[in-house]
C-alpha cells in the first residue's frame, strides 16, 4: 500500500502552552517551515477553534511561484492539538491536512509530533499534479528544529 502520511516528532524543552503559542500564531508560520515554501502570513488571526480559516503567502517552483492558500482549522485542543486542512485560496480544500499533536513531558519539556497527512486526496488530477510527499520528511525535522528554537526563545 502507498504510503499516505509522513510524521515527525521531537522532544522540545519548553512547556506545551508555549509550543501552543507558536504554533496558533499565523504570523510565526513562515519562520517555523522547513521546507521554505511559507513566505508569510496574510493577516490572519490567531487559532482559536475549528471553523476558522488563516491565508498563508506561499512561493512553490511547482504551483508557478507565488500563491496563497486557504487553510481551515479542523481540530483545536489548546495545548495539545492543532490540524487543519490547506487548500488553494478560495477553493475547497483537496484533501491533504497537518496535524499538531502535544504530550507535555514535565512542566518544561513536550513531546511535539506533525503528521502531513494526504490519506484524503482522491482526485486524479492533484494526484497526477502534485507528486506525495509534496513536503519531504527531512523538512517535517527542520521545522521541528525551527520550532525548538523559537520555543527556546520564548
Amino acid at each position: 500500500m502507498a504510503e499516505t502520511s509522513i510524521s515527525a516528532s521531537r522532544l522540545i524543552d519548553a512547556p506545551a502552552d508555549a509550543i501552543f503559542e507558536i504554533l496558533s500564531n499565523p504570523e510565526r508560520h513562515a519562520a517555523l517551515d522547513g521546507s521554505g515554501m511559507v513566505q508569510s502570513d496574510s493577516k490572519s488571526d490567531r487559532i482559536t477553534a475549528v471553523g476558522q480559516v488563516f491565508t498563508m503567502n506561499m512561493h512553490w517552483d511547482k504551483m508557478g511561484g507565488d500563491y496563497q492558500t486557504d487553510n481551515h482549522v479542523v481540530g483545536y485542543d489548546p495545548n495539545k492539538l492543532l490540524a487543519w486542512k490547506t487548500a488553494p485560496a478560495g477553493e475547497v480544500p483537496p484533501g491533504w491536512e497537518w496535524v499538531w499533536e502535544l504530550e507535555p513531558q514535565g512542566p518544561d519539556s513536550t513531546q511535539v509530533s506533525v503528521t502531513y497527512d494526504w490519506s484524503a486526496v482522491t482526485d486524479k488530477e492533484t494526484l497526477k499534479k502534485v507528486s506525495f510527499p509534496a513536503v519531504p520528511q527531512e523538512d517535517l525535522d527542520a521545522t521541528l528544529g525551527n520550532l525548538a528554537a523559537q520555543a527556546s526563545d520564548a
